[in-house]
């Protein structure tokens, strides 16, 4: 495995990371808003980032 896929491979395994690390404060401060509850809104935010940063891994995935 050449050093490009390597790279390429690095890549794609950061979706995950990227979903959960906009999910938590976006959450969190959802939960402020509208529950009046930080953990209640971070445990949401915690959920929607790792399903979306689940979704998009696995449809770049796919194009392979």
């Amino acid at each position: 495995m050449s050093e490009y896929e390597q790279n390429e491979k690095s890549k794609e395994d950061n979706y995950l990371a990227i979903g959960i690390g906009i999910g938590l404060p976006l959450g969190a401060l959802v939960g402020l808003i509208v529950f009046d509850s930080l953990a209640i809104g971070t445990g949401i935010g915690l959920v929607f980032g790792i399903t979306f940063g689940t979704v998009f891994n696995s449809s770049e995935n796919k194009e392979e």
